[in-house]
């Protein structure tokens, strides 16, 4: 990300590659052919960086991309209904860089913060670029879709405090999508600006980079989350698909059945029971008096059915219970069973 060129540079590179000054190539030519001198078969050599080796595996890259791929739509969600606005996550990219390379991929100034994460130790990172930044704290004050300008400051206190509520719901969403994994509480610790400012790890140190994408409207923004290798030392062992998919199914059903018999035990629901169901004119209705007799197709010694907020489930008897009018269930509505 930090090797990038510019519009000027590539056109001077265009331009000696038509003169013949510099060869091109093409994107295995990379690899030189060695001889092997026992078999004569030619071999494939590919360059190795050391100064950037790969301490992650594809399978642990790809297993971190699903993760966060889970915490991408739940907080598209999250931030959709709390501005009421369609927002759009989505993981972007995922690599592997070095410290420095991160930082000095990032704007300044940008909306950085620092992450602890319990128990593991040492910080992570949470960039947010001011392109949606900016839009999302307009729509929180009550803005729309008009053309922003986008100013190049840091962010105010009123403008932080605002921004806050965005990263506090996304660090519920990304300790709830780790949390197949190891239960990590995640917390901001610094707000920066100025990314290159920040040293939490060694320049040359391995960074494990999930770029998103943030859409609301017709505002785009990226989001980067930079997890540096040694604060997830203690659980990349965990970080295989196998494993991922293992954790995952390991009690998450029971856990989801608790979570929403305790969100909707306490709500009310109106309950109905009938003791049958006829039509009469309005003539009928008009001269009804006490004592009058109503016809009904159904028998007398059927069971009753119970409603629930208009839909039948229970069938059984009525009568009383401590001096109060009571239903008896005895058993379960049929679904073609009429009131």
């Amino acid at each position: 990300m930090a090797d990038v060129l510019d519009q000027s540079e590539v056109d001077a590179l265009l331009q000696a590659v038509a003169e013949g000054e510099v060869g091109s190539s093409t994107p295995g030519a990379a690899a030189e052919a060695a001889v092997d001198g026992i078999t004569g078969k030619k071999s494939e050599v590919r360059s190795y960086d050391f100064k950037r080796p790969e301490r992650v595996s594809k399978d642990q890259m790809r297993a971190l991309e699903g993760v966060h791929e889970g915490f991408a739509r739940n907080l598209g969600a999250a931030l959709s209904g709390y501005l009421r606005t369609i927002i759009e996550v989505k993981v972007r990219s995922i690599e592997q860089l070095t410290f420095a390379e991160f930082t000095y991929s990032l704007p300044t100034p940008t909306s950085f913060s620092l992450l602890s994460a319990a128990p593991l130790e040492g910080q992570i990172c949470l960039e947010i670029s001011p392109l949606i930044t900016y839009p999302i704290i307009d729509r929180m004050l009550g803005g729309g879709n008009t053309e922003l300008y986008i100013p190049q400051r840091p962010l105010t206190q009123i403008e932080q405090r605002l921004a806050d509520r965005i990263i506090d719901r996304a660090l519920a969403g990304l300790a709830e999508a780790w949390s197949n994994i190891a239960n990590i509480t995640f917390e901001v610790v610094q707000h920066e600006s100025n990314p290159q400012l920040v040293q939490i790890v060694a320049p040359n140190e391995v960074v494990v980079v999930i770029g998103f994408e943030l859409r609301m409207g017709n505002r785009a923004g990226s989001m980067n989350l930079c997890i540096p290798f040694n604060v997830i030392e203690p659980v990349v062992h965990r970080l295989t698909m196998q494993d991922w998919f293992s954790y995952k199914k390991k009690g998450m059903q029971e856990e989801n059945r608790h979570s929403l018999l305790e969100n909707i035990g306490d709500a009310k629901l109106k309950i109905r029971a009938y003791l049958a169901q006829t039509t009469i004119k309005v003539k009928d209705l008009i001269s009804l008096e006490v004592g009058d007799v109503l016809k009904t197709q159904k028998e007398a010694k059927e069971d009753l059915i119970l409603q629930i907020e208009g839909h039948s489930k229970f069938a059984g008897k009525v009568g009383q219970f401590r001096g109060s009018r009571a239903f008896k269930v005895t058993r379960t509505a049929r679904p073609e069973e009429k009131i």
